[in-house]
């Protein structure tokens, strides 16, 4: 079996955890690729068999032929491993070394199991949609797509700005606020659901527009199809906003608007068979414990 790692730097707590990870590799006789700039960061910290190779670029992996993709960090670094992985199909799975690892969901004391699994292949496919963005600027270059969310800030201390939103073509709303966001069903859990956002299950086939700090009560959060297509207009007193694509943010002006829609392709999550997205939730969001008797 062929695996790619993907990963940031990282303090020293967790080295013993990503030794385990590689020596597991090394038991099951996995043949092992690390992103460079991570391999040259791990290479004096601890010991890399030199067997292990290293890519660089998206299609490295794909002329490699690598079957799954480990991401050791938080949900942060999962969203990087997207950016690896585009279109090429390959499935990912991440062991959370972050704080509350909805992406990265294997926890450090779950980390022999789950290579084990890897390898034996006891895990089902969980697909995500994505979402892109397109302006007449060439935002973002190839890498327009989110697995979470599509944001539009304020930029800095500035005033609110006023957020004009057209849902295929007619106008929607005006959404006065600190910012707007445009989440998949997988980012309902992040940034959204913090500004008050529902949960929505994957492959519901849906899209949320959650306002951020809206001066107006009465505008809430809004579910639609993600077969539409979302068209922005920015006014305000700034000249610069932000907006941002899951990890990744531009500053614009007013001048450009801005298209979201679903991405043309979608992203492969590995879902080992002991684990589903309900308990995932469960385990997250603490639900059915009352941290009284703890």
């Amino acid at each position: 079996m062929k695996i790619g790692v993907y990963g940031r730097q990282f303090n020293n707590t967790v080295i013993p955890y990503i030794q385990q990870v590689f020596d597991c590799l090394v038991e099951w006789d996995v043949e092992v690729l690390i992103y460079q700039d991570f391999y040259d960061f791990l290479k004096d910290k601890l010991f890399l068999p030199h067997t292990f190779n290293s890519f660089k670029t998206h299609q490295d992996l794909v002329n490699q032929e690598v079957e799954v993709m480990i991401s050791l960090g938080g949900d942060g670094t999962m969203l990087d491993t997207v950016t690896l992985v585009k279109d090429s199909g390959i499935p990912m799975i991440g062991i959370n070394f972050g704080r509350l690892g909805f992406l990265a969901s294997i926890n450090k004391d779950g980390i022999k199991s789950a290579i084990e699994c890897l390898v034996k292949r006891k895990f089902s496919l969980d697909t995500r949609r994505l979402l892109k963005i397109e302006t007449t600027s060439g935002l973002f270059g190839d890498l327009n797509f989110a697995l979470n969310d599509i944001t539009i800030l304020k930029r800095d201390t500035s005033a609110m700005i006023l957020i004009h939103c057209y849902l295929n073509g007619e106008f929607l709303n005006s959404y006065w606020a600190d910012g707007l966001i445009v989440a998949t069903p997988t980012g309902s859990t992040a940034y959204s659901l913090s500004c008050g956002g529902p949960i929505i299950f994957p492959r519901s086939g849906n899209m949320v527009i959650t306002p951020i700090s809206p001066h107006n009560l009465n505008v809430r959060p809004i579910i639609i199809s993600d077969e539409n297509e979302l068209t922005f207009e920015i006014e305000g007193r700034s000249s610069k906003y932000l907006v941002s694509c899951d990890s990744r943010t531009e500053v614009i002006g007013p001048d450009i608007k801005l298209k979201v829609s679903r991405s043309d392709f979608d992203i492969n999550l590995v879902r080992l068979n002991n684990e589903t997205y309900l308990s995932t939730l469960r385990n997250k969001l603490l639900w059915g414990i009352d941290t009284r008797n703890y």
